[in-house]
């Protein structure tokens, strides 16, 4: 069973590859197709926007927490903002540094440029390849990557075989890569609705949904080996930012407040049983949507992942337009046939 659907996935890119009438796409089809018009340095210019806009609403967030702590005791408050500056340095700095530095597919091309694409995604399968087996070889019980499909991977490194790096790869990013990217989503996403449960302040939800997305994204662009392309990555940050400022506002409702006043005299008759009920509720209902919120982010980053990873395959196949041999050839053709035209005027 398990070899069966490993040739169904090992024959799809060469299915993806040819048109209606069997051949091999062209680069022009594959453009028509595929390909969609981008401002790529506008979208480089809004994501580092929303990086900052993400980073000053974090920073707005941590600096009012230790505000308020130095309004109680000015030595815990300065304690507090030393740790608010190391969180914000190791949860927020370095994973966007390391999203940033990791490579891309290059997937979005015409016929000028579709060479130059391929050549840089074979580079980045041999570097996530490398990655891969490095990981597996000296982190022990990483559980990530099936084994035996990474060995398979080692000796296609080994004879630099594209093809079947390619192979290895498709058969990880469908199997054992799927799966832990599914349990990463599920732990962070359980994370940030028991901490956002547990804390019940506007500000520091905020900020524990920045660090806890932003991490999930870091782990998942480590687990697969490439990020996705700029243009992806301003709509997850973008994500990101919508859901902390949606933990932000959650924390300053009171949603329980409405769902107490349905409970019957019996919740009426007891003050402080009616105030315990709203507070659970609304901690609930604040951790349930941060959580959801959360999942949402991870699934939409695989999703782009994924996609941008089937189009470099589709890529890869493309026949390319015509080469300069070609073209030159075509030239001498067509001057031959203006000569001969030219003697047989003058005859």
């Amino acid at each position: 069973m398990e070899k069966k659907k490993r040739e169904k996935v090992e024959a799809l890119p060469s299915e993806q590859t040819e048109n209606t009438d069997g051949n091999k796409l062209t680069i022009y089809e594959y453009e028509q197709k595929y390909v969609k018009r981008q401002n790529i340095r506008g979208a480089k210019v809004l994501l580092r926007l929303i990086a900052t806009a993400i980073g000053i609403f974090l920073f707005a967030c941590l600096f009012f927490i230790a505000l308020r702590i130095y309004e109680i005791n000015e030595y815990a408050g300065y304690g507090t903002g030393g740790v608010c500056l190391l969180l914000y340095i190791c949860l927020f700095i370095v994973p966007l540094v390391k999203i940033m530095k990791s490579p891309y597919f290059v997937v979005n091309v015409n016929a000028r440029t579709a060479g130059s694409a391929k050549k840089h995604n074979r580079k980045v399968r041999r570097e996530i390849a490398d990655k891969i087996i490095d990981l597996t070889g000296k982190v022990e019980g990483v559980g990530w990557y099936d084994s035996a499909v990474v060995g398979e991977l080692a000796i296609s490194v080994k004879t630099g075989d594209d093809k079947g790096i390619m192979r290895g790869l498709t058969n990880l990013y469908t199997g054992s890569v799927k799966k832990s990217a599914q349990d990463l989503i599920f732990k962070s996403s359980m994370k940030s609705a028991m901490y956002s449960a547990l804390s019940q302040t506007s500000k520091v939800d905020a900020a524990l949904v920045v660090f806890i997305n932003l991490q999930l994204v870091k782990d998942l662009v480590f687990l697969y080996g490439f990020r996705p392309s700029d243009a992806k990555l301003v709509k997850i940050f973008g994500r990101v930012l919508q859901n902390s400022l949606v933990a932000y506002g959650l924390g300053g409702v009171k949603i329980g407040n409405s769902i107490v006043k349905t409970m019957g005299d019996a919740v009426k008759g007891i003050p402080f049983l009616g105030s315990a009920i709203s507070a659970l509720v609304d901690s609930s209902v604040q951790g349930l949507t941060n959580g959801v919120l959360t999942a949402v982010m991870g699934y939409q980053t695989i999703r782009y992942l994924s996609q941008e990873y089937r189009l470099q395959q589709i890529l890869d196949g493309v026949e390319l337009a015509e080469t300069e041999e070609e073209l030159q050839e075509t030239c001498q053709m067509i001057e031959k046939e203006l000569k001969t035209g030219k003697k047989a005027q003058v005859a």
